[in-house]
Formats: structure tokens, C-alpha cells, sequence
């Protein structure tokens, strides 16, 4: 099921029941409210879909669902004897995790707080109904409250680190006057969106330190300008545009030249980038782990990161890559400059990260095999225990 408009389609053999909300959020409702009223209004549109399925005669033994978007609040309301399975992404905290971390950005509204209890909402409802959790790290796992959390199983959603390999000789066009390619100075910086909670601005604010220490370097930004996190910039511009006018500001023509926004690519062009990328530098805030990190070690980058969690389970300080901390835009700078400088060390500290990858977060021989059994497990009489 999945919240589309149009008629049900056929994929790779499986039947897709698509639904759409029949209205809209309430204008001028109370914001500590709106997202709560956005989930219920999904959820509303998943039931009833749910219900003309079952009045046509299907009742699933087991229903997997990501419930952040509130679609399966009600679906034991129509099938109560499935097993619900949900993938436990993230539990909102008003301290220690990603609100409040950065100063720069904290809000200012005492009722911050209020607003995320609220906003805990549904997951809370969840869990009363909910058989058991998946969660793709165990930090992301250790942010939701017990008596649930002893419920949630670690597995992460897996890689394919067979097709997501390092290979030699690639070469990348960014531009018709432009192409990138292996043994290239190339240092990398991926973000879904160019924006704080994915450290840019950190990132911004050593870029010209880099550039003057690395003359032939050049530096290629992946990411879109619109929000996928956290508070939207400042109306009539971006956070791309905020803090790229901010490093501008210090470069020359040479620099200039050498710093590179492609916005988003498609898949193959990403992998070839990373393919090619001589550092890669990946910074977040307390919060999900990006698929784009696991990737990067996957195919052998060496990295830079930011040393926050779930990141720290992934990135062994000086094993699988370099950690510095989020704020110390010096210690990018000369963690990035130390491997540009030492070819060998960034093939130890690659190699390792491909091997982490291959070891924890394969797709078929770790992820796949785990799921499964976890999807048995629920089929099954006994509640799953935690790993």
C-alpha cells in the first residue's frame, strides 16, 4: 500500500494499492497540532483503503510499515489478529539528540518542548498497537522510551556492497569544459539537501581553508536547496545560498574556479563520484545515519566525519575513517589535508571501511538474512527480542 494517486499497479509480481487523502490540513489550526492532524489525515486514507480491501476478501498475516507519516495508526482497526511490525526510525527528544545540538540554530520558543511531546504522538500510539520495531542503528534504536525499545530489533535496511564497489579508470563529466577522474584531487560533500542538520555550514566555513592549503584541489557539493530537516532558511533565499555567499566572500578567482554545486544526480553519475573521490567528508547532526555514508564505505572512500552519533558505529576514529567534532571546522581542515597528503593512509582507512561495510551492512549475506528472520519471528507465537 502506498499513499499514490492512481489505479493499482503490478511490481516485480507484487500487487500496489495506491490511496490519496480525501482532504487537507485545517488552516490556521494550532501549530503544536499540525503534524499530528497531518498523520491523522494519512492514516484516515490507509484505513479506508485498508477496509475495501478486506471487503474484498484480503486479511494479511503480517503488516511491515514505516509509521512516520501516521499511515498505519488504524490498520489493526481492520485487521486485528496481523502482526504489525514498524520501522522505528527516530524518537524526538528537547535534549540530547539533534534539538538543541547546534546553538546557531536553536529556537528561541520556550513551548519547544511542548511541540515535540506532541509530536511524539504517534509513535506513542503506535507502540500500544505495534508487535515489535526494526531500527537501523542501535543509537537510532536507543532513542525510544522502554517498555518499547526491548522490542526493537537492529538491523539496517543493507547495502548492496557487491554492485557499490571501488573501481579504477572512472570519469565523471560535471560540466562539457569538465571531467573529474581517478588520482584526480577531488574532495566530496553529499547531503540530500544542502542544509545545518547535515553540518553545510560547518562544512562551508572550512572550505576556504582547503582551498588555499590544496591548490588543486577540487571540490564537488551534492545536494538539492530545498529542506529535508529542520527549520527552512530565512524567507526569499536558501541555506545553500546563505553560507555559500559567506565563503565566496573569501575566495579568490583560482578558488572559485575549483568549487563545484552540482545539485542532485542520478545513481550512477553518484556512485562514479565517490568512485573517484579522493576524501570524502559526511557531518551530521545527533540523527539518522545517511545511506550515503554507508555507500562511501563501501566503495572505499577515505573519510572524514563528523564524530556524532549513530555515526560513531560505523566510523572507528583512525580505523575506518578520521572523526573530529562537529564544530571544529580546524580540525576538518587538517584531517582533510592529512590524507590528500598521504595516499597510503587513505588506502588503509578505505580498504577497512569497505571491509566494515561488507562485515555489518551487506544486503544479501547480513541485512536480508536478518529482516527475514525477523519477519519469521513475528510470524511466529514468540514476541522477537532485541539484539
Amino acid at each position: 500500500m502506498a499513499m499514490q494517486k492512481g489505479e493499482p499497479v503490478v511490481w516485480k509480481g507484487v500487487r500496489v494499492v495506491r490511496y490519496w487523502p480525501e482532504r487537507g490540513s485545517t488552516a490556521g489550526i494550532h501549530p503544536w497540532v499540525v503534524d499530528f492532524e497531518t498523520k491523522t489525515i494519512r492514516a484516515d486514507a490507509a484505513f479506508r483503503a485498508a477496509s475495501r480491501l478486506k471487503s474484498g476478501g484480503f486479511t494479511p498475516d503480517l503488516v511491515i510499515a514505516h509509521p512516520g507519516w501516521g499511515e498505519s495508526l488504524f490498520l489493526k482497526e481492520v485487521w486485528p489478529s496481523a502482526r504489525l511490525g514498524i520501522y522505528c526510525e527516530f524518537f524526538y527528544h528537547p535534549q540530547g539528540a539533534d534539538v538543541g545540538f547546534d546553538p546557531e540554530f536553536a529556537s528561541t520558543d520556550p513551548g519547544e518542548s511542548c511541540r515535540l511531546r506532541l509530536k511524539n504522538l504517534n509513535n506513542l500510539l503506535h507502540f500500544q498497537v505495534a508487535d515489535a520495531g526494526i531500527s537501523p542503528t542501535h543509537w537510532q534504536a536507543s532513542t525510544f522510551p522502554p517498555p518499547f525499545r526491548e522490542r526493537i530489533t537492529v538491523v539496517h535496511d543493507g547495502i548492496d556492497t557487491q554492485q557499490i564497489a571501488p573501481r579504477d579508470g572512472v570519469t565523471l563529466a560535471l560540466r562539457p569544459d569538465l571531467s573529474l577522474r581517478s588520482g584526480d584531487e577531488v574532495i566530496t560533500f553529499v547531503n540530500r539537501n544542502l542544509e545545518p542538520y547535515r553540518g553545510y555550514h560547518i562544512f562551508m566555513r572550512a572550505l576556504p581553508e582547503l582551498l588555499r592549503r590544496r591548490p588543486n584541489a577540487q571540490v564537488v557539493l551534492v545536494g538539492g536547496t530545498g529542506v529535508s530537516y529542520g527549520a527552512a532558511a530565512p524567507a526569499g533565499t536558501t541555506w545553500k545560498d546563505i553560507f555559500w555567499q559567506e565563503a565566496r566572500s573569501q575566495l579568490d578567482a583560482h578558488a572559485l574556479a575549483r568549487v563545484h554545486f552540482v545539485g542532485t544526480l542520478d545513481y550512477p553519475a553518484f556512485i562514479a563520484l565517490l568512485q573517484i573521490s579522493t576524501v570524502h567528508v559526511y557531518w551530521t547532526y545527533p540523527f539518522v545515519l545517511s545511506w550515503s555514508l554507508l555507500e562511501s564505505m563501501s566503495l572505499a572512500c577515505a573519510i572524514v566525519a563528523s564524530q556524532t552519533a549513530p555515526l560513531r558505529e560505523a566510523i572507528r576514529h583512525n580505523e575506518t575513517g578520521r572523526l573530529v567534532d562537529f564544530f571544529d571546522t580546524a580540525g576538518l581542515v587538517a584531517e582533510v589535508v592529512q590524507l590528500l597528503e598521504n595516499p597510503a593512509e587513505r588506502q588503509r582507512l578505505g580498504q577497512a571501511a569497505r571491509a566494515f561495510a561488507i562485515q555489518h551492512y551487506d544486503l544479501k549475506t547480513v541485512c536480508l538474512p536478518a529482516q527475514l528472520a525477523w519477519v519469521q519471528r513475528l510470524l511466529g507465537p514468540v514476541l522477537p527480542q532485541s539484539t
